[in-house]
């Protein structure tokens, strides 16, 4: 039985589970890492959850920390990087981006927890 969850046609997430540093580390170019991000910020333990894109998550999480980023995360104050994910290329973690926006909650909070059970700000491990 295949469910459809609004204009969605995945019954459940997909199975990616690969880590930002798979695959024999990430690519840089002048020093900077190239590719996209895809990442998920939250207020607590399984509270508010924002999904983004970028291609420098450093600088993308300091401007949602000081209130520069979106409007949504500085109206609901999510300051913990509660996942990421690194594509080589940007235009995979926009597809990928776009596809996570029109999961179901539950389907983002499986994926969090997977790799950080008790959604600790994962800033300092992921850069």
């Amino acid at each position: 039985m295949r469910m459809r969850a609004r204009g969605s046609s995945f019954a459940s997430p997909p199975p990616h589970t690969r880590h930002p540093r798979e695959g024999g580390g990430p690519a840089y170019l002048n020093g900077r890492q190239k590719g996209g991000w895809v990442y998920l910020m939250a207020d607590r333990y399984r509270g508010t959850i924002y999904t983004g894109v970028t291609a420098d998550l450093a600088a993308r999480t300091h401007q949602h920390r000081t209130g520069d980023g979106s409007d949504f995360v500085q109206r609901y104050r999510l300051h913990r990087l509660v996942y990421a994910e690194h594509y080589d290329r940007i235009e995979d973690a926009i597809a990928r981006e776009k596809a996570m926006k029109k999961w179901r909650r539950e389907w983002k909070i499986r994926l969090i927890e997977k790799q950080n059970p008790d959604w600790l700000d994962r800033f300092g491990d992921i850069l």
